[in-house]
């Protein structure tokens, strides 16, 4: 009997645990729009450090100190749509010329 329940209890674990982090993912605004996600990675950056230092002082090690990263998802999240987006635009000339390519190459092939 324990070994048929085992598996099951298992899963409905690992449901629960990947549920309450889509919770807590969608409830920060991780999950939202770009700005959204600027503003969490604010909070982030403001509550990690003292975290970490309280650790640090609870376990009693310390830590070197970490590099300073300026990376706004904003500015990602733009330049990645334009350059899909270009992408998008120019695809029809480029299989046009592709195929013109491929269709010389035949034809000098036959030659």
């Amino acid at each position: 009997m324990a070994a048929k329940i085992l598996p099951v209890f298992k899963f409905a674990t690992k449901v629960t645990i990947a549920g309450g982090a889509l919770y807590v993912a969608y409830d920060s605004g991780l999950l939202g729009d770009s700005k959204e996600g600027s503003v969490t990675l604010g909070r982030a950056k403001a509550a990690i450090p003292p975290a970490v230092e309280e650790w640090m002082k609870y376990f009693g090690f310390e830590l070197h100190a970490t590099p300073k990263i300026e990376f706004s998802p904003l500015d990602a999240w733009n330049s990645g749509v334009q350059k899909s987006i270009h992408a998008l635009s120019v695809t029809p000339s480029t299989v046009s010329d592709y195929t013109k390519q491929g269709l010389q190459y035949v034809k000098d092939l036959t030659k």
